[in-house]
């Protein structure tokens, strides 16, 4: 969310424990993984918004399924 002083902040935050076989899973694919538990875990704020929205990271392994 951006802010009155023009800074960008989190607004959301989502800690989750792997079980043992993601654990195991190669950085990527553990990377995208977040992301997608993320978007199911709010889905029901995401859906039907009439404004667009878009996932920030910091993670360049995800630049992998950028190019698939």
């Amino acid at each position: 969310m951006k802010c009155s002083d023009g800074q960008w902040r989190s607004v959301a935050y989502l800690s989750k424990l792997l079980d043992e076989t993601k654990r195991n899973y190669k950085i990527y694919n553990k990377e995208m993984l977040v992301v997608i538990r993320d978007l199911e875990n709010w889905r029901h704020l995401l859906e039907g918004t009439k404004s667009k929205f878009e996932v920030w990271t910091n993670y360049k392994n995800l630049e992998y399924f950028m190019k698939v």
